[in-house]
């Protein structure tokens, strides 16, 4: 169920709700969850557009985006992570419409901490996480 957080300066992307849903859409897929409401409900993205001063790189420019992804602990295998790395940035030049911002996008993976991933009011470890989504889809099999 990650969070992802993409930045960029105002007016780099001509729909952000599209590549935030896009955004959600790739992370759960790429991670393998259930398609259960428990995941399609609590992966999300939100895009957070800057002033052009609010970003900037040593030079000044301020052609960047930075996306961030958080996860549960150990939810991304290295596998995942490259699939997560390379389909964020291809998602983020298709988007802004300009194929040189591959170049300047950063994606920084993020894992919680065991008993750090809020849901529904309560900090989760993994294993509750885990039996949170069993309960879930145990519930859809039997139609409640």
């Amino acid at each position: 169920m990650p969070m992802i957080d993409i930045y960029a300066k105002h007016g780099t992307f001509a729909d952000p709700h599209r590549l935030a849903t896009q955004a959600a859409t790739i992370v759960k897929t790429v991670e393998q969850v259930p398609d259960i409401p428990m995941f399609r409900k609590n992966t999300a993205a939100f895009v957070h557009e800057l002033p052009d001063a609010a970003i900037a790189n040593v030079d000044g420019d301020s052609n960047y985006v930075r996306v961030q992804v958080l996860t549960n602990s150990g939810a991304l295998t290295r596998e995942k992570q490259l699939a997560v790395v390379e389909k964020l940035t291809e998602l983020v030049a298709t988007e802004a419409g300009d194929s040189t911002l591959k170049e300047r996008t950063w994606v920084l993976l993020t894992e919680a901490a065991s008993g750090g991933w809020g849901l529904w009011g309560h900090a989760h470890t993994n294993e509750e996480l885990v039996a949170a989504a069993r309960t879930e889809i145990g519930k859809l099999k039997s139609g409640q």
